[in-house]
């Protein structure tokens, strides 16, 4: 399937939007030039202060009513990109690429078996303390996190590729020394090269 078109999303962190994920996304075109790249921005307004939310942040996120609004705004995201694409029916050339917040609703996404998309590149992020479906197992994941992370730890990645492991996912864990809660070069360049192996 060498050069077929694939895509993309890019899902932003808190309180930020889109537009700040599309110099990461520049940086990967060159060497991915037959892929589309589109950052939207949450579906949620910050209740104080400018920026978007994939999910609000007050309260117990993972209350049932709370998760549904959660997962029924996101799908309505990613499906409408995804028919506007043209990628409705080639979900395995198309890739999630989350940071914090974003690599939460990307991760969860898969582990409900909602979503079963060529690859996955999760960064700072963890799992909701959920069930791991298998049957979005043919996704590859690829998690990196700073060890230096203080607001989510590293640990979290590596209990969440754990639990995918577990569960007949094929993961990669890349926890990089002295980073904090960002994606660095490197992370970037890890990030890339699992893109060009992994997307189909």
């Amino acid at each position: 399937m060498a050069n077929e078109p694939s895509l993309v999303i890019l899902f932003h962190g808190i309180g930020a939007s889109g537009a700040p994920m599309m110099p990461l996304a520049s940086s990967w075109q060159l060497s991915l030039p037959d892929t589309r790249f589109v950052s939207p921005d949450a579906p949620f307004q910050r209740s104080s202060g400018p920026g978007h939310l994939w999910f609000h942040i007050d309260g117990d996120q993972l209350r049932p009513d709370r998760l549904n609004e959660t997962r029924s705004a996101f799908d309505r995201t990613v499906g409408e990109i995804v028919d506007r694409e043209g990628f409705a029916n080639a979900l395995p050339r198309v890739a999630f690429v989350g940071v914090s917040q974003g690599a939460i609703v990307s991760l969860d996404a898969i582990a409900s078996g909602r979503w079963n998309v060529g690859a996955v590149v999760a960064y700072s992020g963890m799992l909701p303390p959920l069930p791991v479906s298998p049957a979005s197992k043919s996704t590859r994941i690829l998690f990196v996190h700073g060890q230096n992370d203080r607001t989510i730890p590293s640990f979290a990645s590596s209990l969440a590729s754990s639990q995918f492991e577990a569960a007949g996912f094929n993961t990669e864990l890349k926890v990089e020394p002295g980073v904090g809660h960002t994606i660095s070069m490197t992370g970037a360049q890890h990030g890339l090269v699992f893109l060009k192996s992994h997307l189909a």
